[in-house]
C-alpha cells in the first residue's frame, strides 16, 4: 500500500498502514511517512501500538536463531582489526562509531533471528482484502515452519459461517488450505505440495463458506478477502 503524504491513506486504510509498519514491510518512502503520522497523529500512532502489542506474540512463537559465523567474523573485523591512530581512545568520533556498529550488530541479530529462518526458507506477507467488502486479514507465510501465520484486521464472519484460505495458483483451479480458525491470531500448516507452490508467490484468498468448510473442494460462497504473497 503507497497511502499519499498529504492526503494519508485511503479512507478505512488506516489500520492495514499500521500494520505494515509494525511488521516492517514498509518501504523507505513509506515508512518514512508512517514515522511523520506517529509524531503528529494520536489515532495513528495508537493503531500502531496496537498492532506492535497484537504481532508481538508471532515473533514470540519462533526460537531465537544463531547468526552465521560470518556476520560475527565481519563485525570482529570492522571493529577490532583497524589499525590505531593517535588519539583514538579520546576521540569523540570514534566512540559515536563504535555505538553505531555496536547498534548495527543488534540489528544484524535481530534480523537473522527473526526475518530470515532456518535454511534460508522463504518468508512472505500478503495484505488480504477487497473491494466491497471490509474482511481483512494478514498472512505471513514461514517456509521453514511450513505454516501461514494469520492476523484477523477487520470484518467479521457471518452466524453459521466460516471463513476458508485458498491458493491461487497461476491458471490452475484453488486449492484448500482450510478453515480459518476463529480469533485475531491463528497459524495454519501447510503441505509440502502447496509449500512448493506457496514460494512462488501464489495468491491467497478468503471465501465465505458453511461451517465447517466447502463442501466442493472449490469455494462455494463469495471471495471477501484476497492478495499477493510477497517477499519480506
Amino acid at each position: 500500500m503507497t497511502p499519499a503524504e498529504d492526503n494519508g491513506p485511503e479512507p478505512g486504510g488506516d489500520d492495514l498502514f499500521a500494520a505494515e509498519y509494525a511488521l516492517g514491510v514498509l518501504d523507505a518512502d513509506e515508512r518514512e511517512i508512517a514515522s511523520r503520522r506517529i509524531d503528529a497523529d494520536a489515532a495513528f500512532a495508537r493503531l500502531v501500538d496496537a498492532w506492535e502489542a497484537r504481532l508481538s506474540p508471532m515473533a514470540a512463537a519462533y526460537p531465537e536463531t544463531e547468526p552465521p559465523i560470518r556476520v560475527k567474523e565481519a563485525l570482529d573485523r570492522r571493529l577490532f582489526v583497524a589499525e590505531p591512530r593517535a588519539g583514538l581512545w579520546s576521540s569523540l568520533a570514534f566512540w559515536r562509531g563504535l555505538a553505531a556498529a555496536s547498534v548495527a550488530a543488534l540489528s544484524i541479530y535481530i534480523a537473522v533471528a527473526y526475518l530470515k529462518p532456518p535454511a534460508e526458507q522463504p518468508r512472505l506477507i500478503a495484505s488480504l482484502a477487497a473491494d466491497g467488502s471490509d474482511i481483512r486479514y494478514l498472512a505471513v507465510y514461514d517456509g521453514a515452519r511450513r505454516e501461514i501465520g494469520l492476523s484477523h484486521v477487520a470484518g467479521e464472519r457471518a452466524a453459521g459461517k466460516d471463513f476458508e484460505l485458498w491458493m491461487i495458483g497461476g491458471k490452475d483451479p484453488p486449492v484448500s488450505m482450510g478453515v480459518i480458525p476463529a480469533g485475531q491470531t491463528a497459524r495454519m500448516i501447510i503441505s509440502p505440495a502447496v509449500q512448493d507452490k506457496l514460494a512462488q508467490g501464489a495468491v491467497l484468498a478468503v471465501s465465505v463458506e458453511p461451517a465447517g468448510g466447502s463442501p466442493t473442494g472449490q469455494p462455494t460462497g463469495p471471495v471477501v478477502a484476497a492478495g499477493d504473497l510477497k517477499s519480506i
